[in-house]
């Protein structure tokens, strides 16, 4: 299966790139407003994927992700506000229920669509605490994650890496040692581009998988799980290599630095790790 971007896609990445850089110190209820007046979360899979990678780059912390791949599966439509889905059979560390206007279940009967403030879900505390996460109590829940949640958390986490090597790219051609930028080591030099190759590969098994759903491919589920697997063993190695090339100081509350390793392991950890997506693909 042949994929680039077409014309009309390039300049989607191009419009949403220089939305995200312009406004991204907004507040985050224009950040969502903004959003929702571009039409973004109406996007069919491929676009919403541009999007999504974009949004990842700059830790986006609005409901976008939850409302568009979380809670628009599960309900055939799109919030009434913002949105996410209660699909793992347990109501576990569900992104954004705590703040949700509409929640998804998935249950024995089917998909029953709630207010969120009638589940009061809680909030938990987690390492990124710009990210909600919450658990969520009712009755009869069931599992089956949709593929275009697993997709949208493995772009996600692309654009989280991407964030994190072009800012070690940034530090170590100025960081000095020895009389010269670290860059021009070459164990330095080997670690940024071990980094490099794994994200253009988990982004390629990204678009794949959006490519998939948006075809309805029948090898859709199993591209999604390729895609989920491969971006937690991405962030993995950019989590790794990118705090040692950084420095302690990358973790420290004054760096960005950390604001998307947390982001990027978060991505990992939600709807199974890397390691849960290779057993269930060996299945």
């Amino acid at each position: 299966m042949e994929f680039e971007f077409d014309e009309d896609q390039q300049l989607l990445q191009r419009l949403v790139r220089e939305t995200v850089t312009k406004s991204r110190s907004l507040p985050e209820d224009q950040l969502w407003n903004t959003y929702q007046e571009l039409g973004w979360l109406e996007a069919p899979p491929v676009e919403l994927a541009i999007v999504l990678e974009e949004l990842g780059y700059v830790a986006d912390p609005t409901p976008f992700l939850a409302s568009s791949t979380w809670f628009a599966p599960l309900a055939g439509r799109l919030p009434r506000g913002s949105g996410t889905g209660v699909f793992d059979g347990a109501g576990r560390f569900v992104l954004d229920a705590d703040r949700a206007d509409e929640i998804a279940l998935l249950t024995g009967d089917g998909v029953v669509v709630v207010d969120g403030a009638d589940l009061d879900p809680q909030r938990v505390d987690i390492f990124d605490a710009t990210l909600h996460v919450a658990h969520v109590q009712a009755p009869d829940l069931v599992r089956d994650v949709p593929d275009l949640a697993l997709m949208g958390l493995a772009i996600t986490t692309v654009g989280s890496c991407r964030r994190i090597l072009d800012l070690v790219v940034g530090h170590v051609r100025q960081r000095v040692q020895f009389g010269r930028p670290i860059g021009s080591f070459q164990a330095v030099k080997h670690k940024a581009a071990d980094m490099y190759v794994a994200i253009e590969r988990a982004r390629a098994l990204a678009y794949f998988s959006a490519l998939t759903i948006a075809e309805d491919d029948p090898r859709r589920t199993r591209a999604a799980s390729m895609a989920k697997a491969a971006a937690g063993e991405c962030q993995r190695l950019c989590f790794q290599d990118g705090y040692q090339l950084f420095g302690a100081m990358g973790y420290t509350w004054e760096n960005e630095l950390q604001i998307h390793l947390k982001r990027a392991k978060a991505g990992d950890l939600l709807l199974g790790t890397a390691a849960e997506h290779r057993k269930a693909l060996l299945r």
